[in-house]
């Protein structure tokens, strides 16, 4: 890289990483900036600067691959304000495959934009979507459409082997929204009504038969008369193979985010999602029990995995707002709970939606998007040149969230490249500032309606303010040219030497002097340090 990022000291941002020094504030939707215990704002001086926009400085780095899925209406128009604004003006992103699910695209090309998006994203493994529209049929009309594309969803799971759809609540630190700590929820991405077959038919026998791709002899399933005239009959299954994965995934998340883990299913009516508790039950006792014991998180659950009944965790779920737990379910399932679970978070735009799949060669392909869809009351409201105001903190974190998994992916299949572990560095700095600087905007009372009442600011005017604050965040960290790669001459001390001397020890000096947490000491502490050490030059000498 033509230049390097020097990291902010961690007792410089110690006040807005650190949870311990922090409480809560009082009124949710004030947006008054977070205090310390101490009473000052958790938004440091250095940051409180209003001075006019600065150029952006510095080289852009070229972002690592990924796949970009455009939708349409108001989330369409917000992520490409994010994108200008927020993204382009730090990275190169030529590298990204772009594709165009709007309704219009997959109407032109009789949908063919989506397969060649799925076969993009299996070939890639890291996918951003924004929200797009599964079109009614009376948006077939509106829009002059062929037919009424189905949801990309369902190719979307299939052709990436969808393990789990991961939805966990996001939280800004100092503002309460519903839940106070952090909710993990693992929906399996396959299987249950969404892919079911059915017809409306008359009175008769509907036969379900099973024939075994082995050759074995056939058999019947299911048998039932009809005797309405009128019925629906659905068919559908549960595939299972994949229950593993699912399991692996949510105990490593669970362990992880140090939250306690619950299983879901109506397994005492419905006898088929027996499966789906042995195998999950089967993993825990095997792999992860004994690591949950010592970490204490089985304390408040009897000191093993449970089992909630469905009808049991919609009450859970309003009932534990202090969060800390994690929930894994069917499809079906899982989608109501998790809409459960937004309504008690404030909405659908403080969750996340993050399909995990799994590649031929066992990599994990993972496709960020939000929640929510594409809030077309607002976008009516652009178009008839109303103000708005968006909340785009779900596209935001799924957007980092597919930025920082292409890094992981690049890094990975290159573990030795020194590039690519830059890369991934920067990266992973930048998404901690962007989130910074988007947290510190709600926090200094200037986020969106949604948050702020009436008072809050426009869809434009806040994008525009988090990317003055990020401006501003990162050129604190930018130095001006990479520092020189030093020869063992150029050390202060010859390596041959350096194992005599107290290296924490001197490091432990050092910062005593560094006032400022930046890695330097200014001169008057340079002073100080030496006759502190009694080594000053004198006039004398």
């Amino acid at each position: 890289m033509a230049s390097t990022l020097r990291l902010i000291s961690s007792r410089y941002l110690s006040g807005v990483a650190s949870k311990n020094g922090l409480h809560h504030a009082t009124n949710s939707t004030s947006c008054a900036p977070l205090m310390l215990r101490s009473g000052t704002s958790i938004q440091f001086s250095r940051f409180q600067s209003t001075d006019a926009d600065v150029a952006k400085t510095g080289p852009k780095i070229k972002a690592p691959p990924m796949v970009y899925i455009s939708g349409e209406e108001m989330t369409h128009y917000t992520t490409q304000l994010l994108l200008q604004q927020w993204v382009e003006p730090y990275f190169d992103t030529s590298s990204w495959e772009k594709y165009d699910l709007s309704c219009k695209s997959r109407d032109d090309t009789d949908d063919q934009v989506l397969a060649d998006a799925v076969e993009a994203g299996k070939r890639v493994g890291a996918i951003f979507k924004e929200p797009t529209i599964t079109p009614s049929a009376i948006q077939v009309q509106e829009m002059g459409l062929k037919k009424a594309w189905g949801s990309p969803n369902g190719a979307m799971r299939r052709g990436w082997n969808g393990i789990t759809i991961s939805r966990d609540t996001i939280h800004i630190e100092g503002i309460e929204l519903g839940y106070k700590n952090q909710v993990l929820f693992e929906r399996h991405a396959v299987g249950g009504e969404y892919g079911a077959g059915w017809n409306e038919v008359g009175a008769g026998t509907l036969l379900t038969t099973y024939i075994p791709k082995d050759g074995g002899a056939p058999f019947v399933v299911d048998k039932r008369d009809l005797t309405d005239n009128h019925n629906v009959c659905v068919v559908y299954h549960n595939p299972y193979d994949n229950v593993r994965d699912l399991a692996h995934l949510f105990f490593k998340r669970c362990l992880e985010a140090k939250v306690t883990p619950y299983i879901v299913t109506k397994k005492t009516v419905f006898k088929w999602q027996e499966g789906f508790w042995a195998t999950m039950k089967k993993v825990f006792d095997e792999k992860y029990k004994d690591e949950f014991l010592k970490e204490g998180l089985l304390d408040r659950s009897g000191g093993d995995l449970q089992h909630l009944i469905s009808d049991a965790a919609t009450m859970q779920l309003i009932r534990w707002t202090d969060g800390g737990f994690g929930m894994a379910a069917h499809n079906y399932d899982g989608d109501m709970l998790t809409d459960q679970i937004a309504q008690v978070h404030r909405s659908p735009g403080f969750i996340t939606s993050n399909l995990v799949g799994k590649s031929d060669d066992g990599s994990l392909i993972k496709e960020f998007e939000a929640s929510h869809g594409t809030v077309t009351d607002l976008w009516l409201d652009h178009l008839a040149g109303k103000e708005t105001s968006l909340n785009p903190l779900g596209l935001v974190e799924a957007l980092l969230g597919a930025m920082a998994h292409a890094a992981q992916l690049e890094l990975d299949a290159n573990p030795k490249d020194k590039k690519a572990a830059e890369v991934h560095a920067y990266v992973e700095n930048f998404n901690e500032i962007l989130r910074l600087a988007l947290h510190n905007t709600f926090r200094y009372g200037q986020g969106t309606r949604d948050m702020c009442g009436p008072t809050g600011f426009t869809t434009e005017d806040f994008v525009a303010k988090v990317a003055w604050r990020l401006d501003r965040y990162l050129q604190q960290q930018i130095e001006e040219q990479a520092p020189p790669e030093l020869s063992e001459e150029d050390l202060p001390v010859p390596a041959g030497k350096i194992t005599a001397f107290d290296q924490k020890a001197i490091l432990q000096l050092f910062e005593k002097y560094d006032k400022s947490g930046e890695g330097k000491i200014d001169f008057k502490n340079f002073s100080k340090m030496l006759m502190k050490m009694g080594v000053a030059p004198t006039k004398s000498s």
